[in-house]
């Protein structure tokens, strides 16, 4: 499983048991290549995690029949879910400012 950004939304996804079994932090990053609301939370996203290199990220391509977005529940893009210890510890849907992300990954253990 990859544990880095890509520029790209994958279209192939992991299994969420495979989710669900992972020991370390995880950001689970939801959307599409096209999606506006995407392409305007690049930066900030990309901003914020610059402070967390040790993050794995994985950029998930969603959409209907996608089995891990669904099993996330998610309705907007982007959505990102960061998992602790195989669970969910925090959301954010839609960011546009970099200090809403910094503010969200904040809520990683250990994070100040």
């Amino acid at each position: 499983m990859p544990t880095t950004s890509s520029p790209t939304y994958s279209p192939v996804a992991p299994a969420r048991s495979e989710i669900d079994a992972l020991a370390g932090p995880l950001l689970l990053q939801f959307g599409v290549d096209w999606c506006g609301h995407c392409q305007a939370a690049e930066p900030a996203i990309g901003q914020a995690l610059q402070a967390h290199p040790q993050l794995a990220h994985l950029r998930i391509e969603d959409g209907p029949g996608r089995a891990l977005g669904r099993s996330f529940k998610v309705k907007l893009w982007p959505t990102l879910v960061l998992m602790v210890q195989g669970q969910e510890w925090a959301r954010l849907v839609r960011p546009t400012q970099v200090d809403q992300v910094q503010t969200f990954l904040s809520h990683l253990p250990g994070s100040d």
